[in-house]
């Protein structure tokens, strides 16, 4: 009944933005998330990856009641004991120099793009040759503002606002010769993702990367690398250009950064910040004293659970286990992924959908990105039971629909992959 009326309320009161599915969460533990009737679900989502810890985590916990105790929000305008601690961290386990703290990742690309264009326009005051457009990727996703949508590839998140902002170019994905066509003296930044996820957890090359890393460092040039999903230890290091040993300009943090707490950052080098001084940006809420609190705790947590380490062996077992289940259904066409940022490729839309319902409806929580794509970012101390359950899950389902992956052709016939 409490479902029913939230679902009523909402629909009225609420822009309708979310297609959501009709469970009400109330509660949850570790890696289990608990409906209004007491259902446990096991969640391979973690809240679209931001929940490292899982729930009910004490150290969060712990944080939170300690913080809010004390000192929940000053201001910018002043000082506070969390944002040079929390830097430390971040600095020290990124080997950047500087960071700007925001309260999403959306707003951490905002600053990303606002620092390579503020540092173009230094490097020409200083009689350098570069101008202000950027290289971004096809199927890149990079948050729902202006600046963000606009290096976001898909038509559907950029038409409906248009027009978004100018000086955009994408290149075909991993396509290195496409990558050197485009790049020139007029491109201030190339951005990227280490390892695509909206686009469908989709990693990079080593040759890619490399000649985007070479390409800018040729002309001043910028290497934006976001890690807003893929950082702060889902690939088992804490940046996934780590696995590439390759170091960006700028990064952007945030979705699991203090496990729930809404904060970003935008991480840089000391020749970036170069460009910024008092005034230029800012903002009301970001860096406060209870998200860098609780951030602090999630770091120092990972390391002290040994979760990065985790994070690569769940991770390596799960593609594993994903790879012998393709061998037995051949509707999964790739696996693919780093550390406990993995996907399965479906030959198919509808199947994909279905499969997402199905584990649904065995209380299982994953979701589905670029149509055929079924995402799995869980906690950070997911076990390999955990994988075991969802693993048996998947095979009973392609089981019970071998037949799902059959494409309706125009003429309603029955064609199969």
């Amino acid at each position: 009944m409490k479902l029913d009326q939230i679902r009523a309320a909402e629909a009225k009161l609420l822009l309708p933005t979310y297609d959501r599915n009709p469970i009400l969460f109330v509660a949850g533990e570790g890696v289990h998330i608990k409906d209004e009737n007491g259902t446990k679900y096991l969640d391979l989502l973690s809240g679209i990856g931001v929940n490292a810890l899982g729930y009910s985590h004490p150290a969060i916990e712990e944080a939170i009641a300690r913080q809010s105790r004390a000192l929940i929000h000053t201001s910018n305008l002043y000082y506070h004991e969390g944002q040079a601690e929390l830097a430390l961290r971040l600095t020290e386990r990124t080997g950047l120099d500087r960071v700007f703290f925001s309260n999403t990742g959306t707003e951490a690309w905002e600053g990303a793009m606002k620092m390579a264009r503020a540092h173009a326009g230094l490097l020409r005051s200083e009689g350098k040759q570069i101008g202000t457009k950027f290289l971004a990727l096809e199927q890149s996703f990079h948050g729902r503002t202006y600046g963000s949508i606009s290096t976001t590839y898909k038509a559907k998140y950029r038409e409906p606002f248009g027009p978004v902002v100018p000086g955009v170019e994408f290149v075909r994905f991993n396509d290195v010769a496409d990558l050197r066509a485009k790049f020139s003296t007029e491109v201030c930044a190339i951005l990227v993702e280490s390892i695509q996820g909206e686009g469908g957890v989709r990693p990079l090359t080593q040759e890619f990367f490399a000649e985007a890393r070479a390409l800018a460092s040729s002309t001043g040039a910028l290497l934006i690398v976001d890690e807003i999903q893929s950082g702060m230890g889902r690939t088992g290091k804490w940046c996934a250009y780590q696995h590439y040993g390759i170091q960006p300009d700028i990064t952007t943090l945030a979705k699991p950064l203090a496990g729930g707490i809404p904060i970003g950052a935008v991480l840089c080098t000391e020749e970036v910040s170069r460009a910024f001084h008092a005034g230029m940006h800012g903002t009301t809420f970001g860096g406060g004293p209870l998200a860098c609190a609780v951030a602090i705790a999630v770091i120092d947590t990972i390391e002290k659970e040994g979760l990065l380490a985790n994070a690569a062996e769940v991770g390596d077992y799960f593609q594993q286990q994903l790879r012998g289940l393709a061998q037995r259904h051949e509707a999964i066409v790739d696996v693919r992924g780093k550390g406990l940022m993995v996907a399965a490729e479906l030959d198919s839309a509808d199947l994909a959908k279905l499969t997402v319902a199905e584990m649904l409806k065995r209380h299982i929580l994953i979701n589905c990105t670029s149509d055929t794509v079924l995402r799995f970012l869980p906690p950070y101390i997911l076990e390999r039971a955990h994988v075991d359950t969802a693993i048996a899950a998947l095979d009973e389902i392609f089981t019970e629909h071998p037949a799902a992956h059959a494409a309706a052709s125009p003429a309603g016939e029955q064609t199969h992959v």
